[in-house]
């Protein structure tokens, strides 16, 4: 397969898990998917990693044309060391996190401000007969995003908006309107 294929770029990546056992460190064909070493190592220095890249190299029988990783200096050494001259990037996924982290940051920023807001939910709730809307806010409150694909704290937002535009149909419709301004009072 990697003969018809001409070329192969490889990702390196290391599996530990738990801090102070073995890594298994895997190389794959990101064009076929095939698996072509999984080895287990105490150390993941440049050294030992470009032994395993230069054993990968000169067994797959076409041109390594790149590497792709999560960019651990460890591994850009180990690239650099066995393969000079073929290109390492980031994995798509680790760019995107990184390229996303101060767009999370400022989201994270911004669910934090808008809990300070609902934070006194607890009375509302209590006084008025609407009981899950307070607890659709503290389910809000909770959920947590993760990097790059999830902003939380846009979550939160549009959430909190829906709350408030469901209380404001039910004031409309002569709901406890007057309960809810008095317990923001």
């Amino acid at each position: 397969m990697l003969a018809a294929q001409g070329r192969v770029i490889l990702a390196l990546d290391g599996l530990q898990p738990d801090v102070g056992h073995e890594v298994l460190w895997v190389i794959r064909d990101c064009l076929s998917g095939e698996v072509l070493l999984a080895r287990s190592r105490l150390s993941g220095t440049a050294g030992d990693l470009a032994l395993l890249l230069r054993e990968v190299a000169s067994a797959v029988g076409v041109p390594v044309a790149g590497v792709v990783s999560d960019g651990q200096t460890s591994i850009r050494r180990a690239v650099e060391q066995a393969l000079p001259g073929v290109p390492h990037q980031l994995c798509q996924f680790h760019f995107l996190r990184e390229a996303a982290r101060p767009i999370f940051e400022a989201d994270r920023h911004a669910k934090t401000v808008l809990k300070t807001h609902v934070r006194g939910v607890r009375p509302i709730e209590r006084a008025a007969v609407v009981q899950g809307y307070g607890a659709a806010v503290r389910s809000a409150i909770t959920d947590d995003g993760q990097a790059p694909l999830a902003a939380s704290g846009l979550k939160l937002k549009a959430r909190l908006e829906k709350v408030a535009a469901s209380l404001e149909r039910v004031a409309e419709k002569g709901g406890p309107r007057r309960r809810l301004r008095s317990c923001n009072s």
